[in-house]
């Protein structure tokens, strides 16, 4: 059965926001090439996540994806893969 199962699409962001209960706002930051420039270029996508393990603003966190929690909350964090220095 571990042949058919699917496996969660993680994804590495940093927490801008701790202030909800249970819940964290991840910034996920990738490049891209700009289709007709060529230019290298940053865009950005904000991901609420649920938190059990405590993370803080700062902290390097990996999530992935689950079921829907709420109306806005689709991932759960893994591991905190850094902490944020005080």
């Amino acid at each position: 059965m571990s042949d058919n199962q699917k496996t969660a699409r993680t994804l590495e962001g940093r927490v801008i926001s701790n202030k909800m209960a249970n819940t964290v706002t991840v910034l996920i930051e990738r490049q891209v090439q700009h289709p007709l420039l060529g230019k290298i270029i940053r865009r950005s996508t904000k991901l609420h996540a649920h938190d059990e393990t405590g993370a803080n603003e700062g902290d390097v966190v990996r999530i992935a994806e689950c079921r829907p929690l709420s109306k806005t909350k689709h991932h759960r964090v893994v591991e905190i893969v850094t902490r944020a220095e005080v």
